[in-house]
């Protein structure tokens, strides 16, 4: 059977699955991106809302002493982190571009920068290195005839180790989110798929030979798909009567053309008469056989399973008789517990018609042996003969081709088998045995939906 592209054998669950997967993917991290911007945003706002309180304050604590010409602080600051020494908490005042009161954290550095009319907050680097969010302003104090430059700064750490410490709750929280909401959508598809597996395993069921219709207590738009799908196996099982009535009609409409031949044969000289008889016995054994086939219930044909041993016992045990009146040895080998889906009857005669080409064409040796192959069973078939070139092969295999003239029959045999081969989805390939001679190979599926990847 034709391999499916590969592209269409990824499951309807799977490839749901991985496109929720790649849209997680791509929204999760754009979502997270902006809340983290945001955060960032918010959390640097007040910081620097926090600087500017302190900046007021110290601005509030500064005074100018006229008669000994000299900025004083009339209030501390309020926090103990101004006075421990190179803690990142700082603050200075210049005068006249000079440094004229500084915290004691600050020590014997100093902070730099270009006084600005107006207050700025910004990024600069401090003693040993440390990293400062800065606040400058530069204000006229009363009585003091220039101006002085007021500067706040905290240490930027504190910062960003709140930022740090947010971003890793985000992507903890948007990883768990984000596993969740694959948990809850694969849950979904399989809910949401639920029905589909119900219709594949009804269909499974009618090909079996197990239901003769679908459940149609489905989800609207798969109801209307089984009721519709019903339909077709309706008009196909009416064309099924329709066809094997005809057979059986025709069937009974050569039987008595037959008797009639046969009784005449009676008055015909004994040296035609056997010929004649030989012939017309085939004959009647062909529309015999082919009756009973078409009056038998075959809507549950196709779907059965038959064991392949012991459908075959009989066979093999009469084409071994056969097979040793003409001097031949018929070797046959059929694995334990092989089973097919088809009746008994066409498989019999698949066989049947092979092994039969086997003997008639053989020199010294048959071989028939049946294994388990591919999701189903190949039995094969072959010969010591002459064997058969290979544009003959395919030949062999139409309606009413006879290569051999010489040889009785009605060129039927292979293309009964290949016509069968077809009803059961099966293959059926002619080719040269390793020693001479022809070996058929008959492939047919143990089930009525082959496993995944079967070719």
């Amino acid at each position: 059977m034709k391999r499916a592209p590969t592209g269409y054998r990824t499951s309807v669950a799977q490839r749901l699955l991985i496109a929720s997967l790649l849209l997680v993917m791509a929204l999760l991290p754009i979502a997270g991106t902006g809340l983290a911007y945001s955060f960032r945003e918010s959390v640097t706002t007040a910081f620097d809302e926090r600087l500017k309180s302190l900046i007021d304050t110290l601005l509030a604590s500064v005074q100018y002493d006229p008669a000994g010409d000299a900025l004083a602080m009339v209030r501390p600051l309020g926090d103990s982190r101004f006075d421990r020494v190179f803690s990142g908490w700082y603050w200075q005042i210049d005068r006249a571009g000079e440094r004229a009161l500084a915290s004691r954290s600050l020590w014997d550095q100093t902070l730099a920068g270009a006084a600005t009319p107006v207050t700025r907050v910004r990024d600069a680097p401090g003693p040993r290195g440390q990293s400062l969010r800065v606040i400058s302003r530069t204000v006229q104090l009363p009585r003091l005839a220039e101006r002085v430059t007021l500067r706040v700064a905290l240490p930027r750490s504190e910062l960003d180790a709140e930022l740090r410490h947010f971003e890793r709750l985000l992507w903890l929280s948007l990883l768990s989110l984000g596993v969740l909401l694959l948990a809850g959508l694969a849950l979904q598809i399989r809910w949401g798929l639920s029905p589909l597996r119900r219709l594949r395993s009804d269909l499974q069921r009618v090909r079996e030979g197990e239901a003769e219709r679908l459940d149609e207590a489905l989800p609207r738009e798969l109801a209307e798909l089984a009721a519709a799908m019903n339909g077709v196996l309706r008009r196909d099982r009416r064309r099924v009567e329709r066809g094997r009535a005809a057979a059986g009609n025709l069937a009974h409409a050569l039987k008595t053309p037959i008797s009639v031949l046969q009784t005449l044969s009676e008055s015909m000289p004994e040296a035609s008469r056997a010929g004649v008889r030989t012939e017309l016995d085939r004959l009647d054994a062909a529309v015999r056989h082919h009756l009973a086939r078409a009056s038998a219930a075959g809507d549950d044909a196709v779907g059965a399973r038959v064991d392949v041993g012991s459908a075959l016992a009989p066979v093999v045990a009469g084409l071994s008789r056969l097979a040793e009146r003409r001097g031949l040895a018929l070797d046959s080998e059929i694995g334990a517990a092989l089973r097919v889906r088809a009746d008994a009857q066409d498989l019999q005669e698949m066989v049947g018609n092979l092994l039969e080409n086997a003997v008639n064409w053989a020199r010294t040796r048959v071989t028939l042996r049946a294994f388990r192959d591919r999701g189903g069973v190949t039995i094969r078939v072959g010969d010591d003969g002459p064997g058969m070139p290979a544009d003959a092969r395919e030949r062999a295999m139409r309606r009413g081709e006879r290569l051999d003239q010489r040889q009785p029959g009605s060129g039927l045999g292979l293309a009964v088998v290949a016509d069968l081969v077809a009803l059961y989805d099966g293959e059926l390939t002619l080719d040269g045995g390793t020693a001479g001679g022809l070996t058929a190979t008959l492939w047919l599926p143990s089930s009525a939906i082959p496993p995944a990847g079967s070719s």
